[in-house]
């Protein structure tokens, strides 16, 4: 059915003399949500696999004492791309892609907001991305951490183009990311369906709504610093050399107004499709569903309190210290209750154990120990102890990667039938969550003992007999377990393509919310008709009345649908050349890059994109 409306549409946009593309072509024009949301997936996949390869670099390294597998120049460049690449360009646009594939759906809109700029946030992303991992090949890698301290970053300390390959990367990739947090603000405030209040809404599309007000709270900050750090780099400019009268403490400031509200905007999505899926494999509405949509809304307004908790040991005094100290432990409140909100939603439901829900399941004790240990941090006199130890380091993969990676894979297994009309095999899934799950655990949980034993930080070797050997070698084992998880989840990809696209609509009987009312993958167009929503869980609550879809809103009519356009593509490749012109000093290469971007901006401007029309009709003479 979905295929012959496909090929109806086509048709009839054809007939409004609206330009259309086919394969490669298609995919570098589009800007239906859906599509975008794929490319976001298959990017962010690409970044993950890469940084993942960096981390199996560290750990073979560290895997016995006084290794000599790479450089100690190298094993910086590998830390930092590692944690750079993971935060910025695995584990956001993973993110983005659920956003993408999911929200419109679950609030009953054909496409977000603002389409066009879907598609510009993507390639602006992209060749940020792109433009980060060039370093490589160039031979100048940025070496300052991942979170590029001065002045170790600053042009002092650092004199190579590496860590201008940072700064000028992630500004671009950063554009797209505001772009995005703007766009499903304004998705979600404009554009539910008729009946849906903000307390009908899905949990994962509450989580997206306060993710994107934290991204375009906590960007800014990001953007700024990295705008500062590169006129010190590039035009000589002393924010923060202090031989000029700079500040360095003031980059740590401006990094961590951004850097700890990106934990959240990491973490919260997660939470939003844990919540999802525990309660679909439960076959229970949500527990306490308003007290999750305050705790996210609370640990949202606490994680621009708690900043400096990452500054303890710079000397802001004992009064910052002991405010930060109880901002930081007051954030374990509301994430507690969202923990037992999932506990009792899983009491006495009739669970299906499912990839995703094992995925579900495994991540909220996993969560649990990781925020343990983030209260531990919080106690500044503690802190002292811990801080630059190998403890921080399984703190925040517990956080990271115990947290949104299990989140994550939670929702790919749960929506891939939605995305793609396929469901994964179970089999390689459970697989998946297994090999991941207790590599996960091998690598992470003996790195705590290794932090209280005294290992520091971002050390390239270490003495042997102090305790660290065994631990170290029992890390790297899981991270190749953690691998070779990661490597079945893509032989599952493989497999799966292979099959026909047979998913049902509400493709595990259980769906609650509106995505599982329509088919498996969408139409262009998403709903026929925009559904009139009578309740929370709005689909779960017409299948209980006997209906087989939703109570339209509307009659059924024509569609209008946005153009395809190639603009955000060619503005993405402007900036990418522009912050190459700029690194090199090579001006007419930078204004070229510009030119193309502004030009970009004026043809979008002075031409109107009508849009065109699909008329649904079609489909029953189809």
């Amino acid at each position: 059915m979905a295929t012959q409306a496909a090929h109806a549409s086509h048709a009839h946009a054809h007939a409004h003399t609206v330009k259309r593309y086919k394969g490669l072509m298609d995919w570098l024009t589009t800007v239906d949500h859906k599509k975008i949301g794929i490319l976001y997936l298959l990017a962010g996949f690409i970044f993950f696999i890469v940084g993942g390869l960096e981390a199996i670099l560290i750990r073979i390294q560290l895997m016995k004492p006084m290794n000599d597998f790479v450089a100690a120049d190298t094993f910086n460049e590998l830390i930092t791309m590692h944690g750079t690449t993971m935060i910025f360009l695995a584990a956001m646009p993973m993110l983005f892609a659920l956003m993408n594939a999911v929200v419109p759906l679950q609030i009953g809109a054909r496409d977000v907001a603002f389409p066009f700029l879907n598609a510009l946030g993507f390639w602006t992303f992209f060749f940020g991305g792109v433009l980060l991992n060039i370093s490589w090949f160039v031979g100048e890698v940025p070496d300052a951490g991942w979170t590029s301290y001065v002045p170790l970053a600053g042009p002092t300390f650092n004199g190579t183009h590496g860590v201008d390959y940072y700064v000028i990367g992630l500004q671009i990739a950063g554009i797209g990311t505001l772009l995005g947090g703007i766009n499903f603000m304004a998705t979600i405030i404009n554009m539910r369906a008729p009946g849906m209040s903000f307390m009908r809404m899905p949990m994962f599309t509450w989580a997206i709504f306060v993710t994107s007000i934290l991204i375009v709270f906590a960007f800014p900050a990001l953007t700024v610093g990295l705008v500062a750090l590169m006129f010190d780099r590039l035009f000589q400019a002393n924010f923060f050399e202090t031989g000029s009268g700079g500040n360095t403490v003031l980059w740590e400031h401006v990094f961590w107004i951004f850097g700890h509200p990106e934990v959240y905007i990491l973490i919260l999505p997660a939470f939003g499709v844990i919540s999802e899926v525990v309660s679909t494999f439960s076959r229970k509405r949500l527990f306490g569903y308003s007290s999750m949509v305050f705790a996210l809304v609370l640990i949202a307004f606490l994680g621009f309190m708690v900043w400096a908790h990452h500054m303890f040991t710079t000397g802001l005094g004992p009064v910052a210290n002991a405010l930060f100290s109880i901002a930081t432990m007051l954030i374990a409140v509301p994430t507690g209750v969202k923990i037992f909100n999932w506990l009792f939603t899983l009491w006495g439901g009739s669970i299906k154990f499912t990839t995703a829900s094992l995925f579900a399941i495994g991540f909220i004790p996993t969560f649990v120990l990781g925020g343990v240990t983030g209260v531990m941090l919080a106690s500044a006199p503690a802190d002292y102890q811990y801080h630059d130890t190998y403890f921080v380091v399984a703190h925040f993969h517990y956080v990271i990667v115990g947290g949104l990676i299990l989140g994550i894979f939670a929702g790919l297994h749960y929506w891939w039938p939605k995305m793609f009309g396929r469901m994964l095999n179970e089999g390689l899934g459970k697989l998946t969550f297994w090999t991941f799950f207790i590599g996960f655990h091998l690598t992470f949980f003996v790195q705590h003992f290794l932090g209280l034993l005294g290992m520091p930080r971002r050390v390239w070797t270490y003495l042997p007999n102090q305790g660290f050997d065994t631990m170290n070698l029992i890390s790297s084992i899981g991270a190749f377990l953690m691998g070779i998880g990661t490597i079945v989840f893509v032989i599952n990809v493989i497999v799966t393509w292979a099959k026909p696209r047979n998913a049902e609509a509400d493709a595990w009987e259980d769906g609650r919310s509106l995505e599982w009312s329509i088919p498996s993958p969408p139409p262009e167009y998403n709903f026929k008709q925009l559904p009139l929503v009578r309740g929370s869980d709005a689909w779960w609550k017409e299948k209980r009345e006997g209906k087989t879809e939703m109570t339209p809103a509307e009659p059924l009519g024509p569609i209008h649908m946005p153009s395809p356009s190639i603009l955000p593509f060619i503005m993405s490749v402007g900036l990418f050349v522009a912050g190459f012109g700029f690194m090199y000093h090579i001006y007419w290469l930078a204004g070229l890059g510009i030119l193309i971007t502004f030009a970009c901006m004026f043809l979008r401007s002075v031409f109107d994109d009508h849009g065109f029309h699909i008329d649904p009709e079609e489909e029953v003479h189809a």
